[in-house]
């Protein structure tokens, strides 16, 4: 395989190309859009200009329709454009279609995932995991536009493993997987290991779309400096932090965040650090109050929850961010409907909190508004499975009886 990728420093710019369909509208493809310019962002590109066109369907060949192709590639040669990000997965075919037409680098919303989470990995365990990622989404896609020698000049979707002849490829990069899949066995075993010897301990782990302020919660929680910064997939590795409230002690978990359309052969090579979640006693479901589409990221992580099998636990929703969260004032009377633009932070608090079942509060992990009224109520939840779980524990009663 080839040498180490360099990474380039240079800001490269980028455009995005999303696509209206039946199943999404130009609202939703706007949002997905402003998703992928902070991916962008995130992996160090600058978006200068974005493409929409409307089809029932995403063309075979190119994605979009061949008149939209010949617009986008006078904008890359008028504005010498580096690269073109489009927001749904690309066939092998419509790669290779859509390189040999445009002629510059292309990526579609997975692979620049995976660029970022090659970018993030510190760990020896996350770079395992997210080269497993890479080498499994490179293998359907080995004929690409450039050689092996010219993939090596670095920049956005460069990192991780470069590609080498085709006669060769394929053999050397199933036996590359075979190779990290038998690596990851033997860490998830290190990894199981060590989550026993934690003892009988209460789990609780944080969850949430990425972006949300796990991190900045966690490092309130557990008063440690976990890295955290407005940018997505901030945390890769599982940090484990021993959390003491009223001197009930509990683990205490911040997991990676998830995302929509999250490739699916990431969840797979991620599980080991997801089993953090699966075994988890409590899952803390963070949820940023102020972005416009807060429901579909709730439905997203639900989802993702689900396809792990830790969506049945004891949860606590906590609604993060309410120090940004802002509405339009209006003057209404009764026929003016009711959108998220003329609804209040007391609006949406009585009506999540009159339609879900779970414990949930609103805070501001920033500004630490209403973090005390969390601990609160984490505590009782903590203390709710201790006492089912150890139920003729002398400490245990002796503890509870102090409050």
């Amino acid at each position: 395989m080839s040498d180490p990728i360099q990474i380039s420093q240079r800001t490269e710019k980028t455009v995005l190309i999303g696509l209206i369909t039946k199943n999404q509208n130009e609202e939703r493809v706007n949002e997905y859009l402003n998703e992928l310019a902070f991916l962008v962002e995130t992996a160090g590109g600058i978006i200068v200009k974005k493409f929409i066109q409307k089809l029932n369907l995403p063309d075979k060949r190119f994605f979009v329709g061949s008149g939209k192709l010949e617009e986008i590639k006078n904008f890359i040669e008028n504005e010498e454009i580096d690269l073109v990000v489009f927001d749904d997965e690309l066939s092998p075919s419509q790669l290779r279609n859509i390189e040999r037409i445009l002629s510059c680098k292309i990526l579609d919303r997975n692979n620049l995932i995976l660029d970022i989470f090659a970018k993030r990995a510190r760990t020896a365990h996350a770079k395992t995991q997210v080269e497993l990622a890479q080498y499994e989404y490179l293998l359907p896609r080995l004929i690409r536009m450039w050689t092996h020698l010219e993939r090596q000049r670095g920049g956005i979707g460069m990192r991780g493993p470069g590609e080498t002849e085709i006669e060769t490829d394929r053999r050397i990069i199933r036996d590359k997987i075979a190779l990290l899949k038998k690596k990851l066995v033997q860490i998830d075993k290190q990894k199981a290991t060590q989550r026993k010897n934690r003892g009988k301990l209460i789990r609780v782990a944080l969850v949430g779309y990425t972006n949300v302020g796990k991190s900045t919660l966690m490092n309130l929680l557990s008063k440690s400096k976990i890295f955290a910064e407005n940018k997505l997939f901030a945390t890769l590795d599982t940090t484990v932090r021993k959390v003491v409230i009223k001197n009930l002690p509990f683990l205490l978990s911040d997991t990676v965040g998830f995302i929509r359309k999250l490739p699916h052969h990431l969840v797979e090579s991620f599980k080991s650090t997801l089993d953090e979640t699966r075994e988890a006693d409590i899952l803390i479901h963070i949820v940023d109050i102020s972005h416009i589409d807060f429901e579909e990221q709730i439905n997203v992580v639900n989802s993702t929850l689900a396809d792990i099998g830790a969506n049945n636990k004891p949860t606590i929703i906590v609604f993060n961010k309410i120090d940004a969260y802002s509405f339009v004032e209006k003057q209404l009377d009764d026929l003016t409907p009711i959108t998220k633009e003329n609804f209040s932070l007391d609006d949406l608090k009585k009506s999540w909190m009159a339609k879900i079942n779970s414990p949930c509060i609103f805070i501001s992990a920033t500004k630490k508004n209403n973090i005390e009224e969390l601990k609160e109520l984490l505590y009782d939840e903590v203390k709710r499975i201790h006492i089912k779980r150890y139920p003729f524990n002398d400490f245990l009663y002796e503890l509870y009886s102090e409050d």
